[in-house]
């Protein structure tokens, strides 16, 4: 006797979703699209995947992008305020590297916005998280900190949020006391006891005044710069190459360049410094250094033997931060 062959008629309904609309759907509860399955089985994957779409220069485009940089990847304690366009044409949101618990944002008593650049979690492109933070941000009741939920799959970026033809101004702080606004009340003396133990951990950090993006910092007891610069990664080598073959890498006399470490699309080179240099002593040289560079990286001819030696040299010195 065959078998009987059944045909089952299948729902090929298709439902047009509002990514806005998934943000507060939790991973097991049923897919909003009626599909009977869990949500993480369904839309939810489709958001997990465009979560994890790499962006190789995430912060492209932005006043200040270095800067953005290295408060993600290096600076202990920053703030940066930002001007947002469009619809809340005006409003301003303040940037930090970290806040506490790594949060990813809250608004404060004051309506205050505070974006976190440093967090737990991160999908693969930086300026859209901190797009979605600040969306989510923008609709959470003053005096709660924001609940992201899963990241969008269309959501804003930085650049489609902000007024970029503001510049944007940043701060390095010696801690973290921008955590608390003024009149908190800490009866526990948690707050402050909190904010100690953070402070006692950053490892003292200077932007430098005469360029964009240099941070002196002192880890142990030893003393480096770490500068963020926003060219094209082999050209930039290729300039760093002719100025180290050249003997003229070094900032200052007891200096010497060590390498680079790439994030987010740039290379950030590293000296390390005398132990007794201050960021003050740096400015001058920087700055003149800066003006070398500039001419290097104008060069158009090939590289000679002894630079393409000193770039092979520099480019096994790199560390990726990602």
């Amino acid at each position: 006797m065959g078998k009987k062959s059944r045909n089952r008629a299948k729902n090929t309904t298709t439902v047009t979703l509002d990514p806005a609309d998934l943000v507060d759907v939790g991973p097991r509860e049923p897919c909003p699209c009626g599909s009977g399955k869990r949500f993480k089985q369904c839309h939810g994957r489709e958001l997990a995947q465009a979560a994890d779409s790499f962006v190789v220069r995430p912060f492209e485009g932005l006043p200040a992008e270095c800067d953005l940089i290295a408060f993600r990847e290096i600076v202990p304690a920053g703030t940066a305020e930002v001007t947002l366009g469009g619809e809340h044409q005006g409003k301003t949101v303040n940037l930090v590297t970290l806040l506490p618990m790594a949060m990813p944002g809250l608004v404060r008593d004051d309506e205050t916005i505070w974006i976190g650049l440093q967090t737990h979690a991160s999908s693969g492109d930086p300026s859209r998280d901190v797009g979605h933070a600040i969306t989510a941000a923008l609709e959470t009741e003053p005096g709660n900190p924001i609940q992201l939920g899963d990241l969008l799959k269309d959501g804003p970026r930085l650049q489609d949020l902000i007024d970029t033809s503001k510049p944007i101004t940043v701060k390095v702080h010696e801690g973290f006391d921008y955590w608390v606004g003024e009149n908190v009340e800490d009866p526990t003396g948690e707050v402050a006891a909190g904010l100690e133990r953070a402070n006692d951990a950053a490892a003292p950090t200077v932007r430098l005044e005469s360029v964009d993006a240099a941070y002196w910092t002192q880890i142990g007891d030893r003393r480096y710069l770490r500068w963020v610069m926003p060219h094209d990664e082999d050209t930039l080598l290729d300039a760093l190459a002719r100025l180290h073959a050249a003997g003229s890498s070094a900032l200052t006399e007891g200096s010497r360049l060590i390498g680079s470490f790439r994030a987010l699309g740039v290379l950030a080179p590293v000296w390390e410094l005398p132990a007794d240099a201050e960021a003050a002593d740096l400015e001058k040289p920087a700055a003149d250094f800066l003006a070398e560079l500039d001419k290097a990286l104008a060069a158009k001819a090939s590289l000679s033997t002894e630079e393409r030696a000193a770039r092979a040299g520099l480019a096994s010195r790199q560390l990726t931060i990602r």
